[in-house]
């Protein structure tokens, strides 16, 4: 599945061992399981520490048809970093994409003009 994030204006606070910025956005989503939308704005919230280390966590709801064309929401939650990777939970009404709960899933992030392109990917598993 991938998501193409449009971010809106962020909100910063500097405390005094870290800085939070929360970034609200919009976004569609398009994939052979789900297309869709986000449904009026998720939030990624950035933990940033003193010494630059960020971690994190982007929840959102969307709302379009899965696989089967029948309508769903599938809420999405994906945390981590840069360093050590994305993993998000999904947790979906649509019977086909039930499995999604269960699955091991992980994510990349890359920039994109006006926002970013999330893309998540059941785990490989290695033998």
């Amino acid at each position: 599945m991938e998501i193409r994030v449009a971010c809106q204006e962020s909100f910063r606070l500097e405390g005094a061992t870290k800085d939070i910025v929360m970034i609200p956005f919009t976004g569609e989503a398009v994939g052979p399981l789900f297309h869709g939308h986000v449904i009026g704005t998720g939030v990624d919230t950035q933990k940033i520490g003193k010494d630059g280390k960020m971690v994190l966590s982007a929840r959102y709801m969307m709302e379009g048809t899965d696989c089967e064309g029948k309508p769903c929401r599938v809420f999405v939650e994906n945390q981590g970093s840069f360093d050590v990777g994305f993993v998000p939970t999904m947790v979906t009404d649509s019977a086909a994409l039930a499995e999604l709960e269960t699955t091991e899933l992980v994510a990349t992030v890359e920039g994109a003009p006006g926002g970013v392109i999330v893309r998540i990917f059941r785990k490989k598993q290695h033998s």
